[in-house]
């Protein structure tokens, strides 16, 4: 950890939800600060510090044993807003360039074929704008809606596919989180591991199914990176069946790594007045490198989601299950 760079996570302690600072593997030591991660934001744009500066200011002697709070299920999302409806989750996909090889295979079928598909076609958007110079607007990427904060589960908590759904995979991203300033400006906290989880046998049926596929639970973290970083970042995804290792890759992401730039990603999202009211929470997921689905895996209940990437700390896990069929039924006024 540099002077440039900590990690945060938020948890349960007393009745209360506070955030701490990650100072190794095993131990965090509590923030003095109100409604966890989000006061601690509030504070730091109230007195026009950086998030490094607040905690410095707000630093405890209280410590915790970090897996004492993995084992009593007690950590949260880094990130979340009092009122869960105040909290977005979005996210973009075709963002991401994959390996030399794939880069290679893409770049040449863009080249020799004009009956694209949208999917290629919004993807070559990306290829050919997405990085633009700071201060001008590159091209637009896709762009989804999963829902409110009551779609986030927290870290080491089931993530549960509804009853209806055709598949519930894994979807390794990083994780982007913003806060709106009183005047509607966004402010970025930093970065967290993600599960963007999707339902990606409805989504193959139609492209046009999509938004229907990603209005499914996810979740983020337990750490977020506030600070600087780097360029290319290096993961593993893997899924557990049983105890066994069932399926595992390893990914890349970070800007080096992506179509588009985080500035030119976050105009996009941030250009609409209603992602600017004041005091709302942002969940933004930056799109996957990587998934089992595109390998074959068929996901079932009980198996046990890890994602990990060494910046980010500990690996943020979920264990798949299914919901009983419980939609409701429309009663006419």
């Amino acid at each position: 950890m540099s002077a440039t760079q900590l990690r945060l996570i938020q948890c349960h302690h007393q009745g209360a939800i506070r955030a701490a600072l990650v100072e190794d593997a095993h131990t965090v030591r509590l923030l003095n600060v109100e409604d966890g991660v989000y006061g601690l934001a509030q504070l730091a744009i109230a007195n026009q510090q950086t998030l490094i500066e607040t905690v410095s200011h707000v630093l405890s002697n209280l410590r915790l044993d970090y897996q004492m709070l993995i084992d009593n299920q007690l950590l949260l999302p880094p990130l979340t807003h009092p009122d869960s409806a105040r909290c977005l989750v979005t996210g973009t996909g075709l963002t991401h360039l994959g390996s030399a090889d794939a880069r290679a295979e893409m770049h040449a079928k863009l080249a020799e074929d004009e009956t694209l598909t949208d999917s290629m076609k919004m993807f070559q958007l990306g290829v050919k704008g997405g990085k633009p110079n700071k201060g001008t607007v590159g091209a637009q990427p896709e762009w989804f809606y999963k829902g409110d904060g009551r779609c986030v589960v927290a870290p080491e908590q089931d993530i549960t596919m509804p009853d209806f759904a055709q598949d519930g995979g894994e979807e390794p991203e990083l994780t982007a989180l913003y806060i709106i300033g009183n005047n509607g400006q966004p402010y970025r906290l930093g970065f967290a591991i993600g599960n963007e989880f999707s339902d990606h046998v409805t989504e193959h049926v139609n492209y046009l199914w999509l938004a229907h596929s990603k209005l499914r639970q996810c979740s983020y973290g337990p750490e977020l990176l506030v600070g600087d970083l780097p360029a290319s970042l290096e993961g593993q995804s893997q899924i557990h069946r049983d105890g066994k290792p069932l399926w595992q890759k390893a990914f890349l992401t970070g800007e080096a790594n992506m179509a588009h730039a985080f500035h030119n990603l976050e105009h996009h999202h941030f250009k609409y007045d209603q992602f600017q009211r004041p005091g709302d929470v942002h969940v933004h997921f930056m799109g996957t490198a990587t998934l089992s689905f595109a390998d074959g895996i068929q996901t079932q209940p009980g198996d046990k989601f890890e994602i990990s990437i060494p910046a980010f700390g500990r690996p943020l896990r979920n264990t798949l299950r299914q919901a009983q069929a419980d939609a409701p039924t429309v009663t006419i006024l």
